[in-house]
């Protein structure tokens, strides 16, 4: 049987829920909605989910907090869809920080939402042509650091797990895959999420931070992810892999 995507939207306007709600439904979709944070709470106690719009003007604890919840518990795999009335780029940028994969203002149209649901999903599945592995373990060490090709994590100089989103996964997994070289932007754009991916251009250097931050690494003294002026970001360690033992 074909696998019928879940949304979850979390939204405390009636109106919007019952509206989009409505409109993925007709487009194949399995929808679920709740008001608040804490209906989303229950919800994802006992139910999975494959994506969740998330509005940001909440009463009680707003998108932002919950985004960041997401990102820090048992549910930081599933990708975040936000959704704001403000248009201001500061409020996009604190979205994205904390963890986001991507970013709609209102007022939407619910098929340009439909279409970011989508190519999110279609980002989170797949890899870039270039990191679609067939190992069925691997561990890649750099410096005082392992990444974990099967958990998807980080694991520390202690073997202390170190969870990453599936954005700040694919970006190192990109920078791994080319050490020593530098790559600009749009290349890792492409290589991340794709060229369907409509993004602002801050964006990227929004997730190298984020990811310096996992690997405690100085932007003004970096050990592995270089900022390379007017061209891009080099990552400067060299990278060795093993098998993973079962």
């Amino acid at each position: 049987m074909d696998h019928i995507d879940h949304i979850l939207i979390v939204d405390d306007d009636r109106e919007i829920r019952e509206l989009v709600s409505g409109y993925l439904k007709k487009n194949g979709l399995r929808v679920t909605v709740a008001a608040d944070g804490r209906h989303m709470r229950s919800f994802l106690e006992t139910d999975s989910v494959d994506l969740i719009v998330l509005d940001v003007m909440m009463p009680g604890d707003d998108g932002l907090v919950l985004c960041r919840e997401l990102r820090a518990g048992k549910h930081k795999a599933i990708p975040v869809l936000m959704l704001t009335a403000r248009t201001d780029e500061t409020d996009r940028i604190v979205g994205l920080e904390m963890g986001a994969d991507d970013y709609l203002a209102k007022p939407f149209s619910a098929r340009e939402l439909l279409a970011r649901i989508k190519a999110v999903l279609r980002r989170t599945r797949m890899l870039p042509p270039n990191l679609q592995v067939t190992e069925v373990g691997q561990l890649l060490s750099f410096g005082e650091w392992q990444l974990d090709t099967t958990g998807r994590h980080l694991l520390d100089r202690n073997g202390t797990a170190v969870a990453l989103s599936g954005a700040e996964y694919r970006l190192l997994r990109v920078f791994m895959d080319h050490p020593q070289r530098v790559l600009n932007r749009d290349q890792l754009l492409n290589l991340t999420q794709g060229r369907e991916a409509e993004l602002f251009d801050r964006s990227i250097d929004l997730l190298v931070s984020r990811l310096r931050q996992r690997l405690c690494d100085d932007p003004r003294d970096s050990s592995y992810i270089k900022t390379v002026r007017s061209e891009g970001y080099v990552f400067s360690m060299p990278v060795e892999i093993s098998e993973i033992r079962q």
